[in-house]
């Protein structure tokens, strides 16, 4: 019988090998998928080729923070959920794998619309560098738009994240639950002097002792007993 057990407790079954890896390998799916879209995020999605008033083209490189400004806010929302993944209850663990279903969605459509429309992304970009502003006048001056392997990566990113909250929500009552080793622990003075548990007699079977303190010293007091007098 484990030391750590009281006499007469029944010891909680131990959860299977494949059931204790789950936790761990869902959060750190968690944490690569919004890893994958912050990464993506700093890179160039797209570049367009300006051309203005027949003048030479001009390259201008769209970064994520322009095509997508919200991921960066979605990636961050992620991490933070694997964290709170680690200490949730399984009623919380299914409230936090819609959440990162959720998120899914947003970085797919926050990928999808700059896929569909590199030009209107990028309208930002073509501002800064030319002064137009507008959505006809910045699409009247980008004469070509080329996407990079970015923005399919942040799209891959949602697509995971989205898997990875279903496969949460699915799988959480199985988790491996908080651990009752030291719940039955049981701490006293070696030589057994101190008090006795209130509503339990002294020297009855089941007494538990504990050794006195300041709180104990000081309710002596008001009730009119000497703490410094040998106990009987």
């Amino acid at each position: 019988m484990s030391a750590d057990h009281e006499p007469g407790t029944p010891v909680p079954p131990a959860p299977k090998p494949t059931t204790r890896r789950i936790k761990p390998l869902l959060i750190l799916a968690v944490i690569a998928a919004s890893g994958l879209a912050l990464l993506a995020w700093t890179q160039t999605w797209a570049t367009l080729q300006v051309t203005l008033d027949g003048a030479s083209a001009q390259a201008l490189e769209v970064t994520g923070s322009i095509a997508a400004p919200g991921l960066t806010a979605l990636a961050l929302a992620g991490l933070a959920l694997a964290g709170a993944l680690t200490i949730a209850g399984p009623v919380i663990r299914i409230i936090l794998g819609l959440l990162e279903m959720l998120l899914g969605v947003s970085v797919i459509l926050s990928a999808g619309l700059a896929i569909g429309d590199p030009v209107g992304a990028g309208s930002a970009a073509v501002t800064a560098a030319t002064g137009i502003a507008g959505s006809e006048s910045t699409r009247a001056g980008v004469s070509q738009a080329q996407l990079t392997g970015w923005p399919y990566l942040a799209l891959a990113a949602g697509v995971f994240m989205l898997i990875i909250g279903l496969a949460v929500c699915v799988t959480a009552r199985r988790w491996p639950g908080p651990t009752k080793r030291y719940e039955t622990t049981r701490f006293a003075p070696a030589d057994g002097a101190g008090e006795t548990t209130p509503g339990t007699a002294a020297g009855t079977p089941g007494a538990q002792t504990r050794p006195r303190d300041a709180v104990d010293d000081w309710d002596g007091l008001t009730r009119g007993d000497d703490p410094t007098a040998p106990e009987r």
